[in-house]
């Protein structure tokens, strides 16, 4: 398999098959969502936007990076989302790289999102799919964040078939700048456990495909044939 390693400036050109990663935490965010019963997930453009979805649909939830604010539900934290019962519901996502970078690849052929949760279902449905060329798209620190980086080569080498340890791609997140503000409070809207729950290699089973839909970016967890590994919730 031919894999690119891009930021989401460095795309100059639509990739038939993106494999957008946002390890902390957009999509290890989303992958929780989904596991707490979540449908679907909108991914949004901006802070308007969401909002505006939310006021069209009054059953939707809105969702963003940082503190809670008006109008929005949730916050972008595995820790705090992992107790909320999203059973049926669509959730519309905001966060600073990650949906930007689902939305810069918007008109591939197949968009995957991505974070070591799902890493193997990843790499299987790549496999599955018999994709030769793959770019993909570290979102994080204008395309230098060291978990996502270290996500994206996992990945990329399981999709090859190697048996590929993941224990060395795991220590460079965990010493990444974004762990590191996280753990030390920087950021806001922060649980005590989402840089472990963002570490946690494949607690799910499911790949996260977002296609167009009626000029939506709709986000759906995908089955993938053979995966065996079983989400602990």
């Amino acid at each position: 398999m031919d894999a690119r390693f891009l930021g989401i400036a460095e795309l100059v050109e639509v990739p038939s098959v993106a494999v957008v990663v946002d390890v902390m935490r957009a999509f290890t965010v989303a992958a929780w969502a989904f596991a707490q019963g979540a449908e679907e997930i909108v991914l949004a453009g901006s802070l308007d936007e969401a909002l505006t979805l939310k006021a069209r649909h009054p059953d939707w939830l809105a969702l963003k990076d940082g503190p809670p604010a008006p109008g929005f539900d949730i916050v972008n934290s595995p820790g705090l989302l992992r107790s909320i019962d999203l059973s049926g519901r669509t959730v519309v996502q905001k966060t600073t790289a990650g949906t930007v970078g689902a939305l810069a690849v918007k008109e591939a052929s197949l968009v995957l999102c991505a974070g070591f949760v799902v890493a193997e279902a990843t790499a299987r449905l790549l496999r599955t799919r018999e994709c030769d060329g793959v770019t993909f798209v570290v979102t994080g620190e204008d395309g230098h964040a060291e978990e996502d980086l270290a996500c994206a080569q996992y990945i990329a080498g399981r999709a090859d078939g190697a048996g590929t340890d993941a224990a060395e791609f795991l220590r460079r997140a965990e010493e990444s700048r974004a762990a590191a503000e996280l753990t030390e409070g920087v950021r806001q809207g922060v649980h005590p456990d989402d840089v472990a729950l963002c570490l946690e290699l494949d607690r799910f089973p499911f790949a996260m495909v977002a296609t167009l839909e009626d000029s939506l970016m709709v986000l759906r967890p995908c089955a993938v044939p053979s995966l065996t590994v079983e989400a602990s919730i």
